[in-house]
């Protein structure tokens, strides 16, 4: 934990910067019946029935300091899916960085192994060197700014039914533009003095 809360309080370096990654799904749902459209005094009225379309992945990224984040919409959350977002992550959308601090959860397909299944060795190692890796503490996820950033995306994007990955991907691309327009950026004041203080609990006693 205070490793991440020291990561977080570092001064900006635009040559290492920090980036946030996480990820979650999202249940495709279809419409069967024409919904009633809104009027003046009365909001849209949809029908209890609907049709599951399988889910969607989505990965999070978000660059704090920048208030910039981009998210990626995937059939799937495997090894070589997020092997996939850390190459673009290095190659399209920090390519000229020395080095990105990576904070993510400590989910069993967020490790350098996964970059080994997906790629050959020397590129492999070559994007593993490309990062700083931090990892938030187990039963601590909510230390990774990016989760705080997937719940402003549920509740403004997400919180309705999506019928399939192509409009999915079109309103999470609307939601970013606006977002990444207003340069949104996390207010964290949670610092390793107030961890000691408030988790105290959590500490040795010695």
């Amino acid at each position: 934990m205070e490793d991440i809360l020291d990561v977080y309080q570092r001064p900006c370096d635009p040559e290492r910067p920090l980036v946030c990654l996480d990820e979650t799904s999202k249940q495709l749902t279809a419409e069967t019946r024409v919904a009633i459209a809104a009027k003046p005094g009365h909001p849209a009225r949809h029908d209890y029935e609907y049709r599951r379309n399988g889910t969607a992945n989505l990965f999070m990224i978000f660059a704090p300091p920048e208030g910039w984040r981009h998210v990626k919409v995937t059939d799937r959350h495997t090894a070589l899916d997020y092997a996939q977002v850390l190459k673009e992550l290095s190659d399209t959308h920090f390519p000229g960085a020395m080095k990105i601090v990576l904070v993510q959860d400590n989910l069993n397909t967020h490790k350098p192994a996964s970059l080994y299944q997906a790629f050959p060795p020397a590129e492999a190692r070559r994007l593993v060197e490309r990062f700083e890796w931090h990892y938030t503490p187990k039963h601590g996820s909510w230390l990774d700014m990016a989760e705080a950033e997937l719940a402003v995306l549920s509740s403004q994007c997400l919180d309705r039914r999506i019928p399939d990955q192509q409009v999915l991907k079109k309103e999470v691309q609307a939601w970013e533009a606006v977002r990444n327009g207003k340069h949104a950026k996390a207010d964290w004041h949670f610092t390793t003095a107030n961890a000691r203080v408030k988790l105290k609990r959590l500490y040795p006693a010695l």
